[in-house]
């Protein structure tokens, strides 16, 4: 029989918060991260707005080596898997002999890419910095953290787009639970508040262009939406099977309980209109936790405030949960952080593992009136108190990708 998997750590970096308690806080105030964007000069831009780690500071939190030898998006990795690995109180040297690091991201170091890309076109060849390469390509975050924390089981990245956080948590519980490892840093980081970036997405009409209304400006499931906000950050969760955490004294945080994953097969950047790659990942996270849908108390929706995902996903709860779905409380944590891209599912999974510890479930903010084709109970506006035993958490991305986490509390 598979080895049931516990997370016993997690580690945040968010627009909203630096680290657990800070990032927990502003979900339960219903504090948006959203300001003007000032890593550069947006004023150009179409969307000036972004949800930024403005309290970051990697010098402050990583060695000088490393900050000098990494981009942004690892840097963020790293600091998120250093606060997970202390909130699971894993301690160094064997323990962490073969611990998997599976750290996804959806671009990578394009910021980076993007700096160098425009010193190689000015100064011409063998003028960039040389490092360039190794800084910049997706795999390199699990790669450093591996080298930082002395986890050095299976270590990988993946890369699913927006759904990248949940994937590669998913993969990592499978790793646990088939015996492969004992221990997995799992989670995802994205840092991409570059012009060109940015641009790219105006150019999709993906953006909202609020404006002058920052923090009011992810609205998902709102009739006024106009698109998501970009965003940076990390997520990362320690997951240890269930003989591992109880050998060591672990403290359980929850039960990763299932996972499920699928494809659209329908289109570079529009989910199925008919919702049903959604609602197979639903599914099958269900049916590997083997819960009933009426076990679970909460969606943490992939609620992007984009028009085409926010009603399809509410479609696809309501054709996976049936009647239950008008019990279910539906959030979604992008209204207060933004969408991160490749890290927001992991950011999403360390919030609903906060959900379960708390028996709180924290607001969607900004829902003043909702789209009628949106129409679950979304817990606008003001965290409320519940006794949740279940979340799933969804993740959908572009290229169709789809992967959805089951979590449960673990009694006493």
């Amino acid at each position: 029989m598979a080895s049931r998997v516990f997370v016993t750590g997690l580690g945040v970096c968010a627009s909203n918060g630096l680290g657990v308690p800070a990032f927990w806080e502003s979900l339960r105030l219903g504090r948006s991260g959203i300001a003007p964007i000032t890593r550069f000069d947006a004023s150009s831009l179409r969307s000036r707005i972004a949800g930024e780690v403005r309290d970051f500071d990697a010098r402050a939190l990583l060695p000088a080596k490393v900050v000098k030898r990494t981009a942004r998006f690892t840097q963020l990795a790293l600091a998120a898997a250093n606060e997970a690995l202390a909130h699971a109180a894993l301690p160094e040297g064997d323990a962490r002999e073969n611990a998997a690091v599976v750290l996804g991201t959806g671009v990578g170091g394009f910021d980076v890419l993007e700096e160098e890309h425009a010193v190689f076109l000015e100064r011409g060849p063998g003028k960039f910095a040389p490092l360039t390469v190794p800084v910049i390509i997706p795999d390199i975050a699990a790669g450093v953290v591996a080298m930082e924390t002395g986890c050095r089981g299976p270590n990988f990245a993946c890369s699913s787009a927006c759904a990248t956080g949940a994937t590669s948590i998913g993969t990592a519980f499978d790793l646990v639970r088939s015996g492969r490892c004992d221990v997995a840093v799992a989670g995802a980081t994205e840092s991409t508040i570059s012009p060109f970036a940015v641009d790219g997405y105006c150019q999709l009409h993906a953006l909202s262009t609020r404006n002058d209304e920052p923090a009011r400006a992810s609205r998902p499931f709102a009739a006024d939406r106009d698109g998501f906000v970009i965003a940076e950050g990390a997520g990362v969760l320690v997951l240890e099977s269930e003989a591992h955490a109880t050998r060591r004294g672990a403290r359980v945080l929850a039960e990763l309980a299932g996972y499920g994953a699928s494809a659209d097969g329908h289109h570079l950047t529009a989910p199925d209109p008919a919702s049903r790659g959604a609602v197979r990942a639903m599914r099958a996270a269900l049916a590997d936790a083997r819960m009933a849908p009426e076990h679970v108390d909460v969606v943490n929706a992939h609620g992007t405030s984009t028009p085409l995902n926010d009603p399809l996903e509410t479609r696809a709860i309501r054709e996976v949960f049936g009647a239950h779905a008008d019990r279910l409380m539906v959030h979604a944590t992008k209204s207060m952080t933004g969408h991160a891209l490749g890290a927001a599912a992991a950011i999403e999974a360390v919030a609903s593992v906060l959900t379960l510890m708390h028996g709180v479930v924290h607001p969607t903010i900004n829902l003043d009136a909702p789209d009628p084709a949106c129409d679950l109970d979304y817990v606008a506006h003001r965290a409320r108190r519940a006794d949740v035993q279940a979340v799933l958490s969804n993740a959908f991305g572009f290229g169709g990708h789809n992967a959805v986490l089951a979590f449960r509390r673990v009694r006493g």
